[in-house]
């Protein structure tokens, strides 16, 4: 009997310790100025594919290369619409030969409700891109939207948001310039 009790206190307490760690974390990632959680090492991203506003097949490998912040959205997710025109002013900001922003909408009534919903806000910089499929989010294992990963020249995760983020806010600009300048 004694060993039992022994037994389920030492469960208890690392039963505790897990659950505060993932407290301190959680409050890590939402009280931080940065937006991602950094992945443990570099990881692989699923090939996926969509189309650009002329319907020409795309994939990530087209942006090998530069440091990518790839956006899944849809215009259903209101959150996703809300983050919609920082990620077009961190574009217009950021965006050049080391830097894109990737923005794919898994809107499944096809590209002309993604593409008015761009008009309607006044979307410039951004470029359109379309998962029509909506394998996008399944392949990358989000369990919700806006999922946002950073990827690296070589096409590698290196951080991931779920969720909206205000991604012109000054810290998150100056954190991407760092990561960009040390992928050189």
């Amino acid at each position: 009997m004694r060993r039992a009790q022994i037994i389920a206190a030492f469960a208890g307490v690392a039963i505790a310790a897990a659950a505060a760690g993932i407290y301190v974390h959680e409050w890590h990632v939402r009280h931080s100025p940065l937006p991602f959680a950094r992945a443990a090492s570099p990881k692989p991203v699923p090939a996926l594919q969509f189309e650009d506003a002329q319907g020409r097949k795309r994939t990530l490998a087209d942006f090998r290369g530069k440091v990518v912040l790839l956006n899944v959205w849809a215009t259903w997710c209101v959150p996703c619409r809300e983050e919609m025109p920082a990620l077009d002013r961190l574009q217009a900001e950021l965006g050049g030969p080391g830097f894109h922003v990737v923005a794919v909408s898994v809107d499944q009534q096809g590209p002309a409700v993604a593409q008015r919903f761009f008009k309607e806000i006044g979307i410039k910089s951004l470029e359109f891109h379309i998962d029509r499929s909506a394998r996008a989010a399944f392949q990358l294992d989000a369990p919700g939207l806006p999922v946002t990963l950073l990827i690296d020249r070589q096409g590698r995760e290196i951080g991931r948001k779920l969720g909206a983020a205000t991604w012109d806010a000054q810290q998150v600009v100056q954190d991407l310039r760092r990561r960009i300048a040390r992928a050189e």
